[in-house]
């Protein structure tokens, strides 16, 4: 299997429970179950890591919209934009092997900054991925698409 390197980690987050707000983290472990320590943990395994690229806060800064990062929900913040990968691709991050198991969908709450972001990102919020293999992310990891 050859590695062909996209880009890296920029920030990480997790959502506790009852708090809306991401929470910036240095470090995430993932397994089977998603993020631990995420309220959305042991949830739905194929949802269970959001991803987003800068691309998206980047499209909406240029509207003039101040959206801070973690406003997509994203677990992984990456400066690499992977919407058009294929279902099952598979990336190396950190220790942790990831699969991209389907693009999100966009979220009514998004509107609550804006109403134009709901539409102004259509296919561009983020793609969800579910752990393959388990390990640690850490801010500056390099993401590696995986070819067998």
């Amino acid at each position: 299997m050859s590695n062909i390197y996209v880009g890296k980690i920029l920030k990480l987050f997790v959502s506790h429970k009852g708090n809306s707000k991401r929470v910036r983290q240095s470090a995430l472990l993932v397994d089977t179950l998603g993020v631990k320590g995420d309220k959305f943990y042991n949830k739905e395994s194929d949802r269970s890591i959001l991803i987003a690229s800068t691309d998206s806060y980047d499209l909406i800064k240029n509207y003039q919209i101040d959206m801070p990062h973690g406003y997509l929900g994203e677990n992984l913040l990456i400066d690499y934009n992977p919407y058009a990968l294929a279902i099952g691709t598979r990336l190396k991050v950190g220790d942790a092997v990831l699969e991209i198991s389907q693009n999100c969908t966009i979220c009514n709450h998004l509107s609550v900054l804006d109403k134009r972001i709901p539409k102004l990102l259509k296919s561009d919020r983020g793609i969800f991925a579910k752990t393959i293999k388990s390990g640690e992310i850490n801010l500056d990891d390099s993401i590696y698409i995986l070819q067998e």
